[in-house]
């Protein structure tokens, strides 16, 4: 608390509530940690509209060749029916030929209830076919706006999780600048020696697995082998990684291939209880999913956790922190 302010309180015979107290330093390493954890939340929610993103970009780019096909078959008609047309203008007993001629769109012409009485009778054929063909573009094109709007939104989604994660972590930064230079200095070299305690731990872990040549083992061996690397958001190795680029690339080793997003990893391979687990499992945490590990048996897991760590193995709990387990799966 300022001191002037504390003085004003002595002044009024108040005691100060403990709210008002200067957040200590163990708080403020709390609070860097859970910001940390919340970027690493909303980086797992931007890799699943990365991938929304590419999947809506391939399939407005199919609609697209799609409805440039159509409107070449859609032209091909008009020029048939505009030939029609012409024909039965120069027939005589036709009126609204200078209309004809002057039109762009032959239909208008065809459109006139006698016209279209003796025309219809010797080209229905050809009159359904440009109808059909009309009504084809129409759909395609309604769909393409929809996926572009999709799209757009996505975008936008994608840019709203990166910048709500980057803003995250430059609060937790912003916290760790305020502290006294002794106990900034202090807190990097707790946790310095707290990481490098993980590590050696992790190294250890990793060294004593033996596993077998199933697509778990194979996996599983391969995350371990990245054991010390950084975590980064979106990354995919070879030296840095976040928690579903890791299991995509592990499983990539194994022959399976999986998206980069622990929400749609989720939805691979088969559904595995907490008391059957085998190593190689996948493990997921969060309500919505925002983090995936490997299970490495012994009640041990693998993973890339969040900005600031790096790739560990630690105990498997029902808890990641404040994120929930909510399921396994084995590929």
């Amino acid at each position: 608390m300022p001191i002037l302010l504390l003085s004003i309180f002595l002044l009024l015979g108040l005691t100060p509530s403990p709210t008002w107290a200067a957040p200590t330093v163990a708080s403020a390493q709390r609070e860097v940690d859970r910001l940390r954890t919340l970027a690493a939340e909303k980086f797992e929610a931007a890799n699943e509209a990365t991938i929304r993103i590419k999947e809506l970009e391939k399939q407005t780019a199919l609609l697209e060749v799609q409805e440039s096909k159509l409107l070449k078959d859609l032209d091909l008609a008009r020029i048939t029916l505009s030939r029609i047309a012409i024909s039965q203008f120069i027939n005589p007993g036709m009126g609204q030929g200078l209309d004809l001629l002057f039109s762009s769109d032959p239909t208008r012409y065809l459109s006139d209830a006698g016209v279209l009485d003796v025309v219809s009778r010797k080209y229905a054929k050809q009159l359904r076919d440009f109808a059909l063909k009309k009504q084809k573009v129409e759909a395609v094109q309604l769909v393409v706006s929809d996926k572009t709007s999709l799209l757009k939104a996505e975008r936008e989604r994608l840019n709203r999780q990166v910048s709500e994660a980057k803003k995250d972590l430059a609060a937790a930064q912003k916290i760790l600048d305020g502290l006294k230079k002794e106990d900034r200095e202090r807190l990097a070299r707790e946790e310095a020696a707290r990481e490098n305690k993980i590590l050696s731990d992790s190294k250890k872990y990793a060294k004593s697995y033996k596993g077998d040549n199933s697509r778990g083992s194979i996996a599983l061996k391969f995350a371990l082998a990245q054991v010390g690397d950084i975590y980064v958001w979106a990354a995919a190795g070879p030296t840095r990684w976040d928690c579903s680029g890791l299991t995509m690339r592990s499983f990539q080793k194994a022959g399976v291939s999986l998206p980069h997003s622990s929400r749609i990893q989720i939805n691979y391979g088969k559904n595995v209880s907490a008391s059957s687990l085998k190593p190689g499992d996948l493990l997921f945490f969060g309500k919505p999913i925002s983090h995936v590990s490997i299970y490495m048996g012994g009640g041990k897991m693998v993973q890339a956790p969040r900005p600031g760590k790096r790739v560990e193995v630690v105990n498997f709990t029902k808890m990641f922190g404040k994120k929930p387990f909510v399921g396994a799966r084995r590929l």
